[in-house]
C-alpha cells in the first residue's frame, strides 16, 4: 500500500431537498410514503370520476390515471430503495405477463428502478467505508469515483482502483438498508390487497413473503461475498460466463473485480441473432450455476447479467442464492419429462411425493393447465414473447378451470427460489422477445430430464 491520499472524484453534496431521498430510517416516515400509494388510487379514482361527469371519455381518464399511477409509483419506491425498490423491481421483471394497457405506462419506470434512484451523500458513502474497512481506507486505493456507477435498492456501486492497477466495482450499502428493508416488507404485505391494483394482479403477498424470509442474507455482504467467490472461481475461464472475483467482503461493503458490459435489456433493439446469443447464454447460467459451481443465482432480473464486449456474459449481485452442492433436484427434471411425454399417472404421484399437489388432484387437468409452462421444454426451439406470456398469465388468472386446478397447487418451500428464478426467466426472456433451444439447457444442466 502507498502512504499517498487516493485521488478521489467526489459529487456536490446533495440540496436539503436530496437529503431526505437516501434511505429515511424512520418506520413511520417510510410507512406514510408507502401508504400513499393506495390513498393516491382513491383519490386518481375520485378524480376520474369527476373528468367523467364533466364529460370526458372512460378510455381518455382510464389512460390518464394509469399513467399517474406509474409516475407515483416510481417515484414513492425509487426515493424509499429498500424493500419498496425490491418490490417495484420484481413488478418490472414481470410486466411482459401483464396486459399492455397496464404494462405500457408502468414500463419504463420500473425499468429505471434499477440503478435509477438518487444516490446517497458522498460524505456517507466514505463514512460506510472508514467503518467498514478501517481508518486508513484510502490507502487501499489507486483511485476512486464517488460518483456511483450505478444504484440499488439496498445499495451502490462506484468504480475504483487497487493500488497494483486492478480495476475494481466498490459496492456499499446504504446506512439503515437493513431497518428499511424489514420495515418495508412488513408495510408492502400490510398494504397487499391495496397495491394489488397497482401490480397488475400478481401475488404481492408471496413475493414480499420469499424476500422477508431472506432479508438477512440480503444485507450482510460477507454471505453474498462468499457466494460469488464461490461461483468465481467455479467458473473461472469458463467461455460463456464471467463472475468478477471478490477482493475483500463486510458487512457492508464488497469490493471485487470490474466488469464492463451493457445490460441485457439493452439488447432489445438489436439483430435477432444477437439477442438470441446473449438470452441462450443467460437462461443457460440460471440452470447451469447449481450443476458448474453448487449455487443457484437467485435473482434473474436483467440488471444483473452484463454483455461483455466480447459476447461473454457477466453476471453480478449474489445476494439472494441457492446453494445446491449436487445441483437442481433430480425429481424436478424427471417430473418435467413426464409433464412433456404426458405420463399422468407417474407426474402426479411425483408431485404429490415432492408436496407440490395432493394425490387426488385430476391428473388431466392438472397437465392441461401445466402444458403451457412445459411446452418451451418440448420442442428444440421455442419463441418467448410478449404475447405469449400475456396469453398464459390472462388463461391462469382468467379461466375458471384454471383458477381451480391453481388454488390446489403448492410450491414447497426448498423450491420457491427455484420457481422464482424459472418464472422470471421465463419472463425476461419474453421481453427480450427470443428464440432459444430451452429443451438442449435441460438435456444439459436439469438432472433427471434428459432420461
Amino acid at each position: 500500500m502507498t502512504g499517498q491520499t487516493v485521488p478521489v472524484t467526489s459529487v456536490p453534496e446533495p440540496t436539503d431537498r436530496d437529503k431526505g431521498r437516501v434511505l429515511p430510517e424512520s418506520t413511520f416516515g417510510r410507512s406514510a410514503k408507502l401508504l400513499s400509494l393506495p390513498l393516491g388510487a382513491a383519490a386518481r379514482a375520485g378524480v376520474g370520476m369527476g373528468r367523467r361527469l364533466m364529460g370526458a371519455s372512460a378510455e381518455e381518464v382510464d389512460a390518464a390515471m394509469r399513467d399517474a399511477a406509474a409516475e407515483q409509483l416510481f417515484q414513492v419506491l425509487g426515493e424509499l430503495k429498500g424493500g419498496a425498490m425490491k418490490f417495484g423491481q420484481a413488478l418490472s421483471l414481470f410486466e411482459a405477463m401483464l396486459p399492455e394497457d397496464l404494462a405500457g405506462p408502468f414500463r419504463e419506470r420500473l425499468r429505471k428502478l434499477q440503478d435509477a434512484a438518487p444516490p446517497m451523500p458522498s460524505s456517507r458513502a466514505q463514512a460506510v467505508l472508514r467503518s467498514e474497512l478501517g481508518p486508513d481506507w484510502r490507502r487501499r486505493f489507486a483511485d476512486l469515483d464517488l460518483r456511483p456507477a450505478a444504484a440499488a435498492s439496498i445499495g451502490q456501486v462506484h468504480r475504483a482502483t487497487l493500488t497494483d492497477g486492478r480495476p475494481v466495482a466498490i459496492k456499499i450499502q446504504y446506512p439503515g438498508a437493513d431497518v428499511a428493508l424489514a420495515s418495508d416488507l412488513r408495510q408492502i404485505q400490510r398494504l397487499a390487497a391495496a397495491v394489488s391494483p397497482l401490480s397488475g394482479g400478481l401475488d404481492v403477498v408471496s413475493l414480499t413473503r420469499e424476500f422477508a424470509a431472506r432479508i438477512n442474507e440480503e444485507v450482510d455482504y460477507t454471505l453474498e461475498g462468499a457466494s460469488q467467490q464461490q461461483v468465481a472461481l467455479a467458473l473461472e475461464g469458463h467461455p460463456r460466463f464471467v463472475v468478477p472475483k471478490v477482493h475483500e467482503a463486510t458487512r457492508r461493503v464488497l469490493v471485487s473485480d470490474w466488469v464492463d458490459g451493457t445490460k441485457l435489456t439493452s439488447l432489445i433493439e438489436r439483430p435477432e441473432a444477437e439477442r438470441n446469443r446473449s438470452a441462450l447464454d443467460y437462461v443457460t447460467f440460471l440452470f447451469a450455476g447449481p450443476s458448474l459451481a453448487g449455487v443457484l443465482h437467485g435473482d434473474p432480473h436483467p440488471g444483473n447479467y452484463l454483455v461483455m464486449p466480447d459476447g461473454r456474459l457477466g453476471i453480478v449481485d449474489f445476494g439472494l442464492v441457492s446453494r445446491l452442492p449436487n445441483g437442481l433436484p433430480e425429481a424436478m427434471g424427471r417430473l418435467i419429462r413426464h409433464a412433456v411425454d404426458g405420463d399422468i399417472a407417474p407426474m402426479v404421484a411425483g408431485l404429490a411425493e415432492e408436496g407440490f399437489v395432493e394425490d387426488s388432484i385430476d391428473g388431466q387437468e392438472l397437465l392441461d393447465y401445466l402444458s403451457p409452462f412445459v411446452e418451451p421444454a418440448s420442442v428444440e426451439e421455442f419463441a418467448f414473447n410478449r404475447e405469449w406470456a400475456r396469453s398464459q398469465f390472462s388463461r391462469v388468472h382468467g379461466d375458471m378451470s384454471s383458477a381451480g386446478i391453481a388454488t390446489k397447487l403448492n410450491v414447497p418451500p426448498e423450491y420457491a427460489l427455484i420457481y422464482r428464478v424459472w418464472m422470471g426467466g421465463i419472463a425476461v426472456l419474453s421481453q427480450l422477445d427470443v428464440k432459444a433451444n430451452f429443451a438442449q439447457v435441460l438435456r444439459d444442466y436439469l438432472p433427471g430430464f434428459a432420461g
